[in-house]
């Protein structure tokens, strides 16, 4: 037994993400594989800015602080790194990215806004 649940009701056994049969049934090849991720590693690369509509809002965190948060942008078709320079260069303020989310200290949305709208992103 190599799966935690295998034997028990809970076993749920892993199927192929490409073909959807069971992974001791699977026909794919390795070289189908790696063609599947690799057309979905493209896909997910190829977004320009134009493509891309970020979600601004403003989040109240414990003692009272509040955080401006982007989202809906991916980490694989950006570089959140530089918008997180360029959103706090725009702002004056300090900030993180975590994952696929832009974190901006204080009550910026505006700001925010604006500085994704030039550089080109769709913004909500």
């Amino acid at each position: 037994m190599t799966r935690l649940f295998a034997g028990t009701p809970f076993d749920i056994p892993p199927e192929c993400d490409d073909c959807g049969k069971l992974l001791s049934e699977c026909v794919c090849s390795p070289e189908q594989k790696a063609a599947v991720a690799a057309k979905q590693q493209r896909e997910a690369d190829l977004l320009p800015p134009e493509k891309q509509t970020a979600r601004v809002n403003v989040q109240k965190r414990k003692g009272g602080r509040k955080v401006t948060v982007v989202e809906g942008l991916t980490a694989q078709a950006n570089d959140l790194k530089s918008v997180l320079a360029t959103l706090q260069a725009a702002c004056g303020t300090g900030g993180t990215s975590k994952g696929d989310t832009v974190e901006l200290q204080g009550d910026h949305a505006g700001q925010v806004r604006t500085s994704l709208r030039e550089i080109g992103y769709r913004v909500k």
